[in-house]
């Protein structure tokens, strides 16, 4: 993976939109965590930081990450602005070769998906290893392409939860899968357009 190409290209998406002032969390975040305790999150690719603000407001601790450096400073600011800067903390990662410190009680990746080349496998299973005992690992990826999706390859073909679940291999006496379906929701895009999408949603407890 050329980590500059793939810094540009993810800067680039970012930059060539305005800057959300609200942005939504993801529906299965919401769904998932609402009757959690809060604790401390980590959100992989956090992108317009919608799940980060969403966590921090209700008491968690987030440490949000992202491989675009618009993407970032963005949240750092937006954090800030929403009083959440004490709760909110936005790193530049490049996932492949660098991985965020610190234990954590729930890691989230939304479509934590790519045009470069990445070990998401290998990603998952380090995430999997940060969790302390009790914590979750909320895995959505994308099972359909909405139409403003960046990719529109009509060949993909997206690995279900099970298959997921499979190729981060994790010891099932210390990782319990507590959810793997894919869904449908109605989602709406960067320019207001909606329409009928699959999530992909695995859930991963971490027990002993």
């Amino acid at each position: 993976m050329n980590t500059t190409d793939a810094l540009e290209f993810w800067d680039g998406v970012y930059a060539a939109r305005p800057a959300a002032e609200a942005p939504r969390p993801n529906a299965r975040l919401t769904e998932t965590v609402s009757d959690l305790p809060p604790g401390q999150a980590l959100d992989l690719g956090c992108g317009e930081g919608g799940d980060a603000l969403w966590l921090a407001g209700r008491g968690w601790h987030v440490t949000a990450v992202d491989i675009s450096a618009v993407a970032v400073e963005r949240l750092t600011a937006l954090a800030r602005s929403h009083g959440l800067g004490d709760r909110v903390t936005a790193e530049h990662h490049d996932l492949q070769a660098s991985f965020p410190q610190g234990g954590f009680d729930l890691v989230c990746a939304h479509y934590l998906h790519t045009p470069f080349g990445l070990d998401r496998s290998a990603v998952l299973r380090s995430a999997a290893h940060v969790l302390r005992p009790g914590g979750r690992l909320l895995v959505v990826d994308h099972g359909s392409t909405a139409p403003w999706s960046w990719n529109q390859d009509p060949d993909i073909r997206y690995p279900s939860p099970r298959e997921v679940a499979a190729g981060i291999d994790l010891d099932p006496e210390t990782w319990t899968v507590e959810r793997a379906d894919a869904p449908r929701r109605v989602a709406t895009g960067p320019d207001g357009r909606t329409a009928e999408v699959t999530d992909h949603v695995l859930l991963i407890r971490r027990t002993a």
